[in-house]
Order: structure tokens, then sequence, then C-alpha cells
């Protein structure tokens, strides 16, 4: 355990399984299916008996009924491979209100959701993976099973800074292409881009088939740009500090995101991404709750 993986919050959650909303393709026998046939409890089709069939599969109720020989195939289940995408640019170093306190940040809240997501997904037997997303892939820790590996992938999530500019959609590309196999890939990210830059990468890994979710973090001043002085504002990815009267933008301000966040909201649409847009004031453990609930087969 590491001090962003709360006991508390893994035992309440235990009981939900992580589920692939997509078929994966996996090295063992697990709990996802697969676009594979094989041997499960889960019936899925008949077809039609061909020479070198296994005669065990042949169903004779099928064959009393029409005089034909029918085979019954089955879902076949696999684990699944879990690719964490933490966004490690400098925005993730804000926090409430403003702040950079250490526990408090938005690195902070993805590291426990990564975390915890991780730490139930290797319990239920499936591979994890992480990569550090800053203007390039920081860091690249490939999926694998066993607990020897989630402790190398939550030392790295425990050690993860934030700072520099954003590459996230350069790096998404690069995800896309680096994960070989069908895998569910969680972006963990606030998005301080352009929503036309991600669309073409989001596109890409959906391409690929991969099962993708997005966990779009954002604080409520954010959104809200309740000001009423002037402010100073520093920008966290590199360019210079910014002195501003709020009252003379505030009105322009929230329009401007609230297009941000259609147009955002549009994109994952579009592209069949799983959104969540979470604001970082919120308990991580409702959070991980209600995503893992809506995902229950």
């Amino acid at each position: 355990m590491r001090e962003f993986v709360d006991p508390r919050v893994v035992s309440r959650l235990q009981g939900l399984a992580l589920d692939a909303r997509t078929p994966m393709i996996g090295s063992v026998s697990g709990r996802h299916r697969s676009p594979t046939r094989g041997s499960s409890l889960e019936f899925s089709e008949y077809r039609k008996y061909v020479p070198g069939d296994d005669t065990r599969r042949l169903d004779w109720r099928a064959w009393g009924r029409s005089d034909r020989y029918y085979i019954k195939e089955f879902e076949a289940d696999t684990n699944l491979r879990l690719c964490l995408i933490v966004d490690v640019s400098g925005s993730m170093n804000f926090g409430p209100g403003g702040g950079s306190a250490p526990g408090t940040t938005k690195l902070d809240y993805a590291r426990r959701i990564a975390g915890t997501l991780a730490y139930l997904a290797s319990g239920q037997g499936d591979a994890v993976g992480l990569y550090c997303a800053g203007q390039t892939f920081q860091r690249e820790i490939r999926p694998k099973r066993s607990p020897a590996h989630l402790k190398f992938v939550l030392d790295e999530l425990g050690a993860m800074k934030a700072g520099g500019e954003t590459g996230l959609p350069k790096t998404l590309h690069e995800a896309a292409e680096r994960i070989a196999q069908r895998a569910m890939v969680i972006v963990i990210s606030d998005l301080f881009m352009s929503p036309d830059e991600l669309r073409s990468s989001f596109q890409h890994l959906r391409f690929r088939k991969h099962d993708v979710v997005m966990f779009h973090l954002v604080e409520q001043n954010e959104i809200d740009f309740e000001f009423d002085r002037p402010v100073r504002f520093v920008d966290l990815e590199g360019m210079g500090p910014l002195l501003v009267d709020p009252t003379m933008i505030a009105k322009e301000y929230r329009q401007a995101v609230q297009t941000w966040l259609e147009e955002l909201r549009i994109v994952f649409r579009d592209t069949g991404v799983d959104y969540h847009r979470i604001n970082i004031n919120e308990n991580y453990a409702d959070v991980l709750a209600r995503f893992l609930l809506a995902r229950k087969k």
C-alpha cells in the first residue's frame, strides 16, 4: 500500500469488478469477453458443422429437430491489459483555490485514481501498465501481471512530478502504436488544449480497438471564475504571469469555458470514449464507485 492507495477505499470497491466494454485479447483465462470463441458458461451462437470440428461440441438436440449438424459456440473469457496514461504537465500542479499544497493538486488526485484502479485490476488477475505523459512519454511501464510489477507501477506513481508544457495529443498517438493488443486505456488529465487537437488521437486509440476511458479533472474555480478583485495569474506551463481585473473578463471567460467543455463532450461522443468530468473537490472513492457500477455487465 502507498499513501495514495487507501485500504478503506480498496475494501469498499473490491466488490465492484473493473469490466471492459469491448472484447479483450489477453494471455490467460479471465473475466472479460474475448473476440475469439472458446469454452465458458456463456452461450454465444450456433454455426454449421464443418469437417474437422470437435464432435463433442455438436448439439444433438438441434440435430434431432432439424436433421442437421450444428456446433454450439461459447464466448471465451480472458484477462485485460489496463494501461494508465497520466498527464504530468505543469497545469496538473493546480489545486483547490489555486493552491499547490502537497496532497491536494490534480496530480495527487490522478495518483489516487490510477493507484486504486491499478490495485483493483491486479487483484482480479489483469495486467497493469503506466505511461507518464508530458511533452513526450517521460516513463513507460508496459502491462504485466504480477504483485512485483504492481509494486513497480505504484512506486512510479508515487515518484511522478508535474512540470512543463503538455504534449498529450502526441503521446496518445504514440500510445496507440505502442500498446500492441486491445487494452483498456484510461487517460487522466485536465485537457488544457484545443478539443480539435484531441479528436484524431482518440480516434487513433479507438481505431486500434482499445476501450478508452477519459477522466477529465477540473477545479471549480476554473469553471466559475469567482474573483472579485485584480488577480495575478501564473501559467504553470511556462509562460509569464498576467495581472487581470476579473470583473472585466468574467462573462467572456465563462462563455469560453462552456464552449470548450461542450466541444470536448462532442469529441468524446463522436469518438466513442467513456468520458467522465470530475471536480477534484469530490471524494475520489465516490467517483470510482460510479464508474465501476456503470460498467457492470
